[in-house]
């Protein structure tokens, strides 16, 4: 078997774009990865094309030494362009040599430790405003079978806040919490806004809504700042969705940085490198929660990693998206009282219905996260992704 061909599709929804790629081979099979990266989507177009020149003829089956010769051959070995394209290309092998041989791709990665995962939902909040928004989007999340729920309620935080930003944080997590009751884990994503001091007082000043983690309180640039916050904070600290290499994970292990683990499996290389690095955190006793808030495809990529590895701790999901989110894509997903179930199809179990994504030719979008604009462009209303039967 050899590959024959490389096709990377495109589809707006709304808030980025979703980038998709599939390998074809001369025996007919084909694999799909997902390279969605944020706000960056010709320039992870391009980096997908470049890659298919030393793709062309090479066996699916030596995924782990063609990513390996692709990594050291591109001379620029990380950043998060090109760990996302190498992440794809990862997934577009196993999805194919799954298929090959007729087993999920988490058999591949050395068979399953559970046969479903507890899931979270994301994007519930989108839309909301006021405390009572928010109160109002809770109760819906939790119809929908979660059991816990992640947000950013730091409006437009930059490194400081003031007193009223500060107040309004806290009321609308006093909102939610008050709606969703003491059996409900919440979890709140600062997504790297605040410096130390002020990162310190909203963790010692939330704590008291009793939270499962507050997310990259700091900007990723610093495992020293990170430290500083965690060894300082009374509410567990979770980080890595921008840490695409093994090393800053291991700085940030070595310097105890963080209590959850967010790897990204798309961003830091791939299924096969999230394996690796599972294992690496779990040697530290650091559970994972992998970062999973794109695609249907990376959706996939992420429940047979957290299937296959032995420190899982819960499954980052979309819980309302685009209505057309359903039209990529043919998939298998079973949702079941905020649980997803183990997959069960060969390859990923996902396969892009390859004409659909011309139907949301791609627009350009600007960061949301210091204009005040995240909650309220986001999809208001859309798809139950997972939860919904339609």
């Amino acid at each position: 078997m050899k590959i024959t061909r490389l096709n990377v599709f495109v589809a707006n929804v709304s808030r980025t774009n979703f980038v998709f790629v599939k390998l074809y081979t001369d025996d007919g099979i084909d694999g799909v990865g997902e390279a969605t990266l944020e706000w960056k989507t010709e320039t992870i177009v391009s980096a997908l094309k470049e890659l298919e020149r030393a793709l062309i003829g090479r066996d699916p089956f030596q995924s782990d030494a063609i990513i390996e010769q692709l990594h050291r051959d591109s001379y620029w070995r990380t950043g998060a362009v090109f760990r996302t394209a190498l992440g794809a290309i990862d997934a577009a092998l196993l999805d194919i040599k799954g298929k090959a041989l007729g087993v999920p791709v988490f058999e591949l990665l050395g068979g399953k430790y559970r046969d479903r995962v507890a899931c979270y939902a994301n994007h519930w909040f989108f839309g909301a405003t006021k405390p009572e928004d928010y109160t109002e989007r809770a109760r819906e999340a939790v119809k929908m079978g979660y059991r816990a729920l992640k947000w950013d309620p730091f409006d437009v935080a930059d490194l400081e806040m003031s007193r009223r930003q500060r107040r309004e944080t806290i009321d609308i997590v006093a909102a939610v919490r008050d709606a969703v009751g003491p059996d409900i884990d919440l979890m709140l994503d600062v997504h790297g806004r605040l410096n130390v001091p002020t990162a310190i007082a909203m963790c010692r000043e939330l704590a008291r809504f009793d939270l499962r983690w507050i997310e990259e309180p700091t900007p990723p640039e610093s495992i020293d700042a990170l430290a500083e916050v965690r060894a300082n904070s009374p509410v567990e600290i979770a980080a890595g969705e921008r840490w695409f290499e093994p090393g800053k994970v291991l700085e940030a292990l070595q310097k105890h940085a963080v209590d959850v683990l967010q790897t990204d499996v798309s961003h830091f290389g791939g299924l096969s490198e999230t394996k690796r690095i599972a294992h690496l955190a779990h040697a530290h006793l650091i559970p994972l929660a992998p970062h999973n808030p794109v695609g249907p495809v990376m959706n996939a990529m992420t429940l047979h990693t957290s299937v296959a590895i032995p420190n899982f701790a819960v499954f980052e999901t979309v819980s309302i998206d685009v209505p057309w989110r359903k039209s990529l894509v043919r998939e298998t997903l079973q949702f079941d009282n905020g649980d997803l179930l183990a997959p069960t199809a060969p390859g990923l179990g996902v396969e892009l219905i390859e004409e659909a994504c011309a139907n949301f030719p791609y627009e350009p979008y600007d960061v949301p996260l210091f204009d005040g604009s995240m909650n309220t462009k986001g999809i208001a209303t859309g798809a139950q992704t997972l939860s919904s039967k339609d």
